[in-house]
């Protein structure tokens, strides 16, 4: 047994507790069935008690940046001492094949690393000239105070800890509500490190919980200053209109359409390898992943052909298996969604190029082309290893038609010339374009977020600072100012 299968219970106030809502929920690995744990829901009781504890805690936390440096650097530690438990979690819990739980490892590990350099940023300020004489003015950060995470079950761990540890350097407190799918990974294993690191109680709240039972509670209480969400869009429209009525700040991560442009004078093969890692990694449950591949009808016969060839050699199977590439989507509803996307690709007449099967909590690699951009089938988010194959009649037309969703997140454009890979990058409506790469990228010192509807909000250092603080303005009137009247 794993050893965080054992962690079972809410967090709260540096206290591990059974949760009182009087329900049971089995969490279950998505590959065999097995159950991990049985969790006993938190109620919304013990969500209040969390948020008090959480804003009774956040002021000294704020104040003691040698404490916060002290805790964050043994987390580090401690992530790095447990890896193979971590991964081996998030294989268990979340159906991550090895390349997938290393990648999330990886950027978990990255972003506290440097969050670290976040800390200063409290506490100190800067000095800029006043243009009244003898005047001076300092412009500080703040931290916000309590922030609310709401996190989903793909990549469980790190778009956690994405929110969580920067918003703990720049002096904030976390109450946290894991994706009940993924809760051992996404907010047991987190509270054991701060645990373990010593973090002094309440500044980290994990409530193992559903949210019919927390209702608006994670982003109306009146001690949450900042809500992060990542997450379906009418969910996150949702929590906009409830936070806006109250003048909150949000960051949304929301969903995807991402396409992927293979301009006129693309390298196939190299788009192909790229296309095949955007497409299959994790299952295609990705926000950021490839949804729409958008050829130039030049090129379009070869990369389907080639893409068709690599598509039917990734391996699936249990993602124990250090070479699957694809393993089982995360429960029932999500392959009934699938198969249901693939029967209307049949309805609707498209080239089914591989057609997918289902084995067991598997759906094999699937492809369909000749997909009608503007189709029911290709605005909708696939989350899923279903790759669609669409044709253009020109450059433009390509880029045309990857704007034509309501979605903006990840985008990639292969082309040989760089010069115009560019222009065209910027008339894509995306808030990520990615030049000869595929679209799933993250890094601790990148701009990450959304246009559109695929949310609003910036991730990645620095420009995370500006969301997890407040801007204060002291001035200091040195001498005697002379009034008019």
């Amino acid at each position: 047994m794993n050893q965080y299968q054992v962690l079972n219970k809410s967090f709260i106030n540096g206290t591990w507790v059974e949760g009182k809502e009087n329900k049971t929920v089995d969490m279950m690995n998505p590959y065999d069935n097995d159950v991990l744990a049985k969790v006993n829901l938190a109620s919304h009781d013990q969500l209040n008690e969390a948020f008090d504890g959480a804003k009774k805690a956040q002021k000294a936390w704020g104040k003691d940046a040698e404490l916060r440096k002290d805790v964050l650097t043994k987390a580090i530690q401690y992530f790095k001492d447990h890896k193979d438990d971590i991964q081996e979690i998030l294989t268990l819990e979340s159906g991550s094949t090895a390349v997938k739980a290393n990648l999330e490892f990886d950027l978990t590990v990255g972003i506290i690393e440097e969050s670290l350099t976040m800390i200063d940023k409290i506490g100190q300020f800067e000095e800029k000239p006043s243009i009244i004489p003898d005047k001076m003015n300092e412009f500080y950060r703040l931290p916000k105070g309590v922030i609310s995470s709401i996190a989903p079950f793909n990549f469980p761990l790190y778009l956690s800890m994405r929110t969580i540890a920067p918003a703990l350097a720049l002096g904030n407190s976390i109450v946290h509500k894991p994706d009940l799918k993924c809760g051992l990974s996404s907010g047991s294993v987190i509270a054991k490190v701060f645990e373990e690191a010593g973090m002094p109680a309440g500044l980290f709240q994990s409530l193992l919980t559903k949210s019919s039972v927390t209702g608006d509670t994670m982003f109306n209480h009146e001690a949450a200053s900042f809500v992060s969400f990542t997450g379906s869009t009418p969910v996150g429209r949702h929590i906009g209109q409830v936070a806006g009525e109250q003048l909150k700040d949000v960051a949304l991560e929301l969903g995807g359409n991402g396409p992927f442009c293979v301009l006129s004078d693309a390298d196939i093969d190299k788009a192909v390898d790229a296309a095949i890692f955007g497409k299959y990694l994790h299952q295609g449950q990705i926000c950021m992943m490839i949804n729409r591949i958008i050829v130039h009808e030049d090129a379009y016969d070869e990369f389907a052909e080639k893409f068709v060839a690599r598509s039917k050699e990734v391996k699936y199977g249990d993602p124990r298996d250090p070479d699957v590439v694809v393993g089982p989507l995360i429960d029932e509803k999500q392959m009934e969604k699938s198969l249901a996307n693939i029967n209307k690709a049949k309805e609707f007449g498209y080239d089914i190029l591989v057609e997918g099967k289902q084995v067991g909590n598997i759906l094999t690699p699937t492809v369909i082309g000749n997909v009608e951009n503007a189709s029911e089938l290709a605005q909708t988010e696939m989350f899923s290893p279903i790759a669609l194959l669409v044709k253009a009649s020109s450059d433009d037309d390509v880029i045309n038609k990857a704007n034509d969703t309501e979605y903006g997140l990840s985008s990639t454009i292969f082309s040989e010339d760089m010069e115009k890979a560019r222009e065209y990058a910027i008339d894509l409506k995306f808030g990520m374009t990615h030049i000869n790469d595929q679209p799933v990228n993250d890094e601790p010192t990148a701009l990450f977020g959304g246009m559109r509807q695929s949310g609003i909000g910036r991730f990645g250092s620095p420009f995370i600072v500006d969301e997890f603080t407040e801007g204060k303005w002291i001035s200091v009137q040195k001498n005697a100012r002379e009034f008019p009247f």
